[in-house]
């Protein structure tokens, strides 16, 4: 009997990580040693930065001078868009507005337009906008570089 419950405790908290978009690397959105790439993809609230799956990253405006002020509680709800490689720019991306940051577990955090980038926890799908406005300080980064505050 303790081993079911065991065994159910352990599938419980794989899916709660899984669900929280985590990693074993320091909470980021990416494993580690994973390839990370950035595109443009087009949603509801035009052309946005997405990951290479086509997810949607997103930006802090608590962030300053491309440094990201998201960690402990917040890094569970938005983990940073990191690798332990530097970000590849794909289709539509401004390669000059790409940029990265190294985050204290050792990780690069890709930055496009001086915005640290993020995934939300709540996004299920590629295309998902569910971050959209969340608390007015998280939305998404547009193709130009800029935060794009409107609703989608």
């Amino acid at each position: 009997m303790r081993a079911r419950f065991a065994l159910l405790g352990a599938a419980v908290a794989v899916i709660g990580l899984a669900g929280c978009g985590g990693s074993s690397e320091g909470r980021t959105g990416k494993a580690s040693g994973e390839h990370a790439g950035i595109k443009v993809s087009q949603s509801d609230l035009g052309p946005i930065i997405t990951d290479q799956a086509g997810r949607t990253l997103y930006a802090f405006t608590r962030d300053k001078a491309g440094s990201s002020a998201c960690e402990n509680e917040c890094i569970a709800t938005w983990p940073a868009f990191a690798s332990k490689t530097k970000v590849t720019p794909g289709q539509g991306v401004n390669r000059s507005l790409v940029k990265h940051s190294q985050r204290s577990e050792g990780t690069f955090q890709a930055t496009y337009g001086d915005w640290p980038l993020y995934y939300y926890a709540g996004d299920g799908k590629p295309g998902d906008l569910d971050g959209q406005g969340v608390d007015g300080e998280w939305f998404v980064v547009g193709a130009d570089g800029k935060i794009v505050r409107r609703e989608a």
